[in-house]
């Protein structure tokens, strides 16, 4: 059980850690875009990123996608720029309903709204 929650938070994360990713600079030429806080390439992010395409929460927007890091130093790698291949993924909007939370506050809304109800009932009669 703790797991579980363990595991849905991590997945919460990454969502928000994909919602945080942003377009630095296109390179030219090829249209290379420098992504500023990207996602660790991970086997546990690609996994995560998986479970999220499988409740619908992302989508890929782009397949084959070449990948390259910078050097530790901030430089440009010496020599190939690109050393993987990956997928570029965006969010759906159950994805953000998914980091907002946003089934919660519907169903305690809807919880309170009934417990009103009840409590108009029990003082009308």
């Amino acid at each position: 059980m703790l797991n579980d929650w363990r595991e849905e938070r991590e997945i919460r994360e990454v969502l928000k850690g994909l919602a945080r990713q942003r377009v630095a600079l296109i390179l030219q030429p090829g249209d290379v875009r420098v992504i500023e806080r990207a996602l660790m390439d991970s086997d546990r992010t690609d996994a995560i990123l998986l479970t999220c395409e499988m409740r619908g929460w992302v989508e890929i927007m782009e397949r084959a996608v070449p990948r390259g890091r910078l050097a530790p130093d901030g430089s440009l790698p010496k020599g190939p720029m690109f050393d993987s291949v990956g997928h570029t993924y965006k969010l759906t909007d159950s994805g953000w309903n998914a980091i907002n939370r946003s089934h919660v506050w519907t169903m305690l809304g809807g919880f309170l709204a009934f417990l009103s109800l009840l409590a108009t009932f029990v003082v009308a009669s």
